[in-house]
């Protein structure tokens, strides 16, 4: 490959990108022109266009509109203040409860919409006068709810993922939709933790702080423990014994739940309300990712069945009238409209890059460094850390699969651990400036600028990244559900 048209392929994509041309097409036209040095003018654009259309040519790819317009179905429709209701049921009572019922339920709506952008408006809008009316300080609020809107997009369904597995040449899409259950989890997780922690700095001190999280580090040690002995029990008693194991450990967990339901009868009446109230809601995830593992439809089936039901699901709340419907269309055609041209510019840069050997070129290159895989994973996760910083997600995903999934892959790192690594990695993009959308968007919700989020934002991006670090090298908390369940 000839250095000139690296030059032109990265210069005039920068060079686009600066002046302020939309990223799609500051795509399709560096490509177009890094064709143009290597082949005739009228090859390059007939190539280029034939790449693009074919690229969309995939059925897997029409999950995206449908579970677009689910999103936005749901954003309309009630779903959120009732998941908001259920979230607080769980962790309401919790010291610093309101801040978890905010991740919480940014982690269910996430998980039901796959847009980390609507669950911010949709949670945000609620959440943060309720944060406000218990105290707690406005960036401090939208920090929460800005971090804790990406999770969405490791915990299925999710869009990313589908193009993820598009850009890797076919990645299984149900097997990425459950590896993204536990990272998205712990995620969610690692903010409340660090959301608590900085309640109590502010509110106690350093000392009480790092007692706090010696607490959560007890805690962890506890499940380590509880996990190490199930393991213990299944390869050292029989199946029968486990079994009772189990029906006394349940019958004692039964008897604790009736004595704090007599105890606190009305608050027990009223949360049983909250959780009858958001059942339909929650089935959501149960119908589509529990019919896509069980095989009853593919996950572009189900997105179609997703936005079925949410519709269905926003008539009996009484949500959404039948003069709603063309705007949410429109809207989740001009959104669908966007994605696809971002899909096809990047999936014509991408060819282009195979043919003039780039992902070759840049294997090499990393591997002339360094071959340890630990390294090189580390280099990897600093390369797409800083590029989620300046591009949006989805076209990240389609430009940088093809480079680093070859070198991964040789060294052993599977396709579909290695998907959940980037989309961890470019979610803290999103809540980043100039380019991160969810930050713009937690904001404006807030009414805040974002130079005064930014500083309740950092430790939540330190706790974003820890995740992310123990998901690259410790490939189980990825791979266990889908093993787990044979995929």
């Amino acid at each position: 490959m000839e250095f000139f048209e690296i030059f032109v392929l990265v210069f005039s994509f920068i060079a686009l990108l600066v002046i302020g041309v939309p990223i799609a097409f500051s795509i399709g036209i560096s490509g177009i022109l890094t064709m143009i040095v290597s082949i005739d003018l009228i090859p390059a654009f007939t190539t280029f266009s034939q790449r693009m259309a074919t690229g969309l040519d995939s059925f897997a790819l029409l999950a995206i509109p449908f579970f677009i317009l689910a999103g936005n179905i749901m954003n309309s429709g009630g779903i959120a203040i009732r998941l908001i209701d259920f979230a607080r049921i769980l962790v309401g009572g919790i010291p610093g409860g309101v801040a978890m019922v905010n991740v919480l339920a940014n982690m269910l709506f996430g998980a039901i919409s796959g847009s980390a952008a609507a669950s911010a408006s949709a949670i945000g809008s609620i959440m943060q006068p309720e944060m406000k009316k218990e105290g707690y300080p406005d960036n401090f609020s939208a920090a929460v709810n800005i971090t804790s809107a990406t999770t969405g997009l490791s915990i299925p369904p999710s869009n990313v993922l589908i193009v993820y597995s598009l850009a890797s040449g076919g990645v299984s899409i149900t097997a990425l939709f459950l590896a993204g259950y536990l990272p998205g989890i712990l995620t969610g997780l690692g903010i409340i933790i660090t959301a608590i922690t900085m309640l109590i700095y502010k509110r106690k001190g350093t000392k009480a702080a790092f007692k706090a999280l010696g607490v959560v580090a007890l805690i962890a040690i506890g499940l380590l423990l509880i996990y190490k002995g199930v393991s213990f029990s299944r390869t050292t008693f029989s199946a029968g014994l486990n079994r009772i194991f189990l029906y006394v450990f349940l019958a004692l967990f039964a008897a604790w739940a009736v004595v704090k339901t007599i105890r606190n009868r009305e608050k027990a009446m009223v949360g049983t309300k909250k959780f009858l109230d958001a059942i339909p809601s929650l089935l959501m995830l149960v119908i589509v990712i529990g019919g896509i593992v069980a095989g009853f439809f593919t996950a572009t089936e189900a997105s179609a069945i997703a936005v079925l039901y949410a519709l269905v699901l926003s008539f009996i709340y009484r949500q959404i009238k039948i003069k709603d419907l063309p705007g949410i269309f429109l809207h989740s055609v001009k959104t669908t409209g966007v994605v696809m041209l971002l899909v096809a510019t990047c999936l014509g840069l991408s060819w282009i890059m195979a043919y003039e050997n780039i992902p070759q070129n840049v294997s090499e290159g990393l591997l002339s460094v360094t071959n340890n895989p630990f390294l090189i994973l580390l280099i990897i996760n600093m390369i797409l850390l800083f590029v989620g910083v300046f591009m949006d997600m989805t076209p990240a995903v389609l430009i940088f699969t093809p480079i680093f999934l070859p070198i991964v892959t040789a060294m052993g790192v599977d396709p579909i651990h290695f998907g959940i690594i980037m989309v961890l990695n470019l979610s803290v993009g999103l809540c980043t400036p100039p380019v991160g959308s969810v930050l713009f968007i937690g904001c404006s919700v807030a009414g805040l600028s974002i130079d005064k989020v930014i500083k309740p934002l950092l430790p939540m991006f330190i706790a974003m990244v820890v995740v992310l670090l123990l998901v690259t090298y410790i490939p189980e908390i990825s791979m266990w559900l889908p093993k787990s369940l044979g995929f």
